[in-house]
C-alpha cells in the first residue's frame, strides 16, 4: 500500500508569510486542513525580502507549528516567486532544418536552449514558458513528426531581478530546503483558469498590498506578465498623509467604508476621526490610477479589450468595495472574482478564504510536480504503537534527526531545472494535443 505524500508550500507576499500542508493521495486525491500566516511590516518591499532575518524567523515558526499540526518533520517546502521585478520577455528563434527528416522533441529542446541564451541585463531567468511553435511560418500546436523546411519557436522567459530569488535561498538555512521555486502567478493562472480562459482570451489581475500582477492568456497560451509597483497599501498610504493618521487607523477606515470608489454616496460620516467622504475621495483616485495602469497593460501585450473576453481578480485588495463594478466600467471587460483551485479539497472551513489562493495554487502546483514516493513531511515513528485512553503519557517515538544547519542549494543546476520544467510542460502540451486528435 503506497504512502501519502505530503506537500509543503511557502507565499512570501509583501503584507504576510503564508505556510500551508497539503497530503496527496495515491489515487491523486488532494486535499489540506492545516495553514499558518504570520503578518509583517516593511521586512518584505514589493515582493523582495528587505530584513531576511526577520522573514527567516517568521517561516521557522510557521513551519514548526505546521509540523506540531501533522505530528513529523518538514524536510523542504516548494518556494513560490513573485515581486516587483517579474516580467515576461519574448523570445524567438528561426531554424532551418532538414526537410526530408522529421522534426524531434530533441531538436526543440535544443532551439530553446537558444533562445534562452543571450543573458538578459541585470535580470535572472526564473522560468520559461513555450507560447507559439510555427513550420515552414504556419503556426502549429505540435510540430514534432512534422516536415518541412524551417521551424520557429516562441518563448515566453519569465525573468526577474537577481536579489528575488537570491534573498529566497537566504532564507531556508536552518536544516529545511527549498526543494523547488514556482511562479506564483503562472501557478494562480494554471489552477484556477478554466481552459476557455485561456483559449478566448482571459487577463488573470492580483491585487496586492504593495504589487499588482497582470498576466494576459490568448489561445490557450500565457502572452503577457507585468508586475506593477502598486496596491492596497497605497490607498492606506493617502489616508495616512492626507488625514495625518496612523496606519492601523488608515486601514480601518478603509476597510469599513462600504463603497469607497463612489465618494457622493458615501455617508458623512466619521470613523475613527476621520470623515469617510474625504476618505473615499483619496481612495477613488488611487484606485482609478491602479485601473488605468492595468488597462495600459493589454496595449503594452500588444491586445485589444475585444480580444479579451474576461478578467478575473484575486489578491488581498481584491475585496475593496466597487472595485469589480469599477474596473468592469473603465475596462469594458466583464470582471469576475478568482475561485480556489477546484483539484484542491479544503477540509477547514477556517482557512477556506479567498485571501489564501496564491498558497493554494502552489500546493496544486506542487502535486502536479512532486514525484512519485517522495513527501515534503517525515512523521513522526512510534516505539509503542498506537496508545488508547489516556496512555500517551507512556508512548514514546523517535523523531528523525535534523540536517545540520547550513546553506543549503538546489540539487540540480538551476539552467537543467528550468530546461527541465520547459519539457515538462511541451510533453503535457503535446499529449493535450493528441488527446485532441483523437476525440475528432
Amino acid at each position: 500500500m503506497e504512502k501519502n505524500q505530503y506537500i509543503v508550500a511557502l507565499e512570501i507576499g509583501s503584507s504576510k508569510i503564508v505556510g500551508a500542508i497539503a497530503e496527496k493521495t495515491s489515487a491523486g486525491y488532494l486535499s489540506v486542513r492545516h495553514l499558518q500566516e504570520e503578518k509583517h511590516l516593511n521586512s518584505v518591499r514589493y515582493g523582495i525580502v528587505q530584513n531576511v532575518e526577520n522573514i527567516k524567523n517568521s517561516i521557522n515558526r510557521i513551519l514548526r507549528n505546521l509540523e506540531g499540526m501533522v505530528d513529523g518533520r518538514i524536510t523542504q517546502v516548494y518556494m513560490g516567486v513573485s515581486g516587483r521585478s517579474l516580467h515576461s520577455i519574448v523570445s524567438e528563434v528561426n531554424r532551418s532544418v532538414g526537410s526530408t527528416e522529421p522534426i524531434t522533441k530533441e531538436l526543440i529542446d535544443r532551439i530553446i536552449q537558444d533562445a534562452t541564451s543571450t543573458p538578459i541585463r541585470n535580470h535572472d531567468t526564473v522560468d520559461i514558458v513555450p507560447r507559439a511553435f510555427y513550420v515552414d511560418k504556419v503556426e502549429t500546436p505540435n510540430p514534432v513528426g512534422q516536415f518541412g523546411s524551417s521551424i520557429k519557436i516562441k518563448v515566453n522567459l519569465i525573468v526577474a531581478k537577481p536579489a528575488l530569488k537570491l534573498n529566497l535561498n537566504r532564507l531556508m538555512t536552518f536544516g529545511i530546503s527549498a526543494k523547488d521555486y514556482i511562479v506564483t502567478p503562472l501557478a494562480v493562472g494554471e489552477q484556477i483558469l478554466s481552459d476557455s480562459d485561456r483559449e478566448l482570451g482571459c487577463m488573470l489581475v492580483d491585487m496586492g498590498a504593495e504589487t499588482t500582477t497582470v498576466s494576459i492568456y490568448k489561445n490557450k497560451a500565457l502572452i503577457y506578465l507585468s508586475t506593477l509597483p502598486l496596491g492596497g497599501r497605497n490607498l492606506t498610504n493617502d489616508i495616512m498623509i492626507g488625514k495625518k493618521v496612523l496606519e492601523e487607523t488608515a486601514e480601518n477606515v478603509k476597510k469599513n467604508i462600504n463603497n469607497p470608489l463612489d465618494p457622493s454616496n458615501v455617508s458623512d460620516v466619521t470613523i475613527e476621526g476621520v470623515n469617510a467622504r474625504e476618505a473615499a475621495n483619496y481612495i477613488s483616485a488611487r484606485t482609478g490610477e491602479i485601473i488605468a495602469n492595468i488597462n495600459q497593460q493589454l496595449a503594452d501585450a500588444g491586445v485589444s479589450s475585444d480580444g479579451i473576453q474576461s478578467i478575473v481578480l484575486i489578491g488581498g485588495s481584491a475585496h475593496l468595495g466597487g472595485l469589480q463594478q469599477k474596473l468592469e466600467e473603465t475596462i469594458k471587460i466583464k470582471v469576475r472574482l478568482g475561485q480556489n483551485p477546484p483539484t484542491l479539497n479544503i477540509l477547514n472551513p477556517e482557512i477556506n478564504r479567498m485571501e489564501y489562493i496564491e498558497v493554494f495554487s502552489l500546493l496544486a502546483k506542487a502535486a502536479e510536480m512532486i514525484e512519485n514516493g517522495e513527501t515534503c513531511v517525515e512523521l513522526n515513528k512510534y516505539e509503542n504503537g498506537p496508545t488508547f485512553e489516556g496512555a500517551a503519557a507512556n508512548r514514546q517515538f523517535i523523531e528523525p534527526e535534523r540536517p545540520a544547519e547550513r546553506e543549503l542549494r538546489p540539487k540540480k543546476p538551476e539552467k537543467r531545472n528550468r530546461w527541465k520544467k520547459w519539457t515538462d510542460k511541451l510533453s503535457s502540451l503535446m499529449s493535450e494535443d493528441d488527446a485532441t486528435d483523437d476525440e475528432q
